[in-house]
């Protein structure tokens, strides 16, 4: 292996430097493997979440909340559309707690918030045609939701329109608005 000058055959350097050359080599390889291997791992893991994910039911329970508000509110816009206001109501808690905040006034109560409706709203041409859009629903907990989203009056005169955000409460007779605090653009 060694000849008497101290060299290894076939190299030009010396024996000590052959050997650093080596184990620099061989650290150079085991970094790459190391990094490849690292690499396979983390894609492996990836591929099972995404399996995962692509297997994982849907949260039913928050499936069904929204479908529930969104239904109180579609009831909400039909009866509207019908010039019904208690019809419209009806999506509110009958409770002396429910609160309707717009502009630079709130009303406390039910009976107040429908007061406000019929007062503001006591002919077909001033209801109009109301369209909702944009509507985002979070569930909170089980027991409760907030919607954010768009509304849009249709009148003869005017459409005016803006921005709402209710929250929703589930009671003894369903999803009804406790709260909500509308705005005009």
């Amino acid at each position: 292996m060694f000849c008497f000058n101290g060299r290894l055959p076939g190299t030009t350097g010396t024996f000590e430097s052959a050997c650093s050359e080596l184990f620099i080599n061989l650290e150079r390889l085991t970094i790459m493997c190391a990094s490849k291997i690292v690499k396979v791992l983390l894609l492996l893991l990836m591929v099972s979440h995404l399996a995962e994910a692509q297997n994982a039911k849907p949260n039913l329970p928050n499936t069904r909340i929204t479908a529930a508000v969104i239904a109180v509110l579609e009831a909400q816009r039909n009866a509207w559309n019908r010039g019904d206001i208690g019809g419209y109501m009806d999506g509110y808690e009958r409770s002396e707690t429910t609160v309707f905040v717009s502009g630079d006034s709130i009303a406390r109560g039910w009976q107040t918030v429908h007061d406000r409706y019929q007062k503001n709203y006591n002919t077909r041409a001033k209801m109009g045609t109301l369209t909702f859009s944009e509507i985002e629903v979070t569930a909170v907990g089980g027991k409760a939701a907030l919607m954010v989203g768009r509304w849009h009056l249709k009148r003869a005169s005017d459409e005016p329109h803006g921005r709402f955000t209710l929250l929703f409460k589930k009671t003894k007779s369903g999803w009804k608005i406790v709260h909500d605090h509308t705005s005009s653009a």
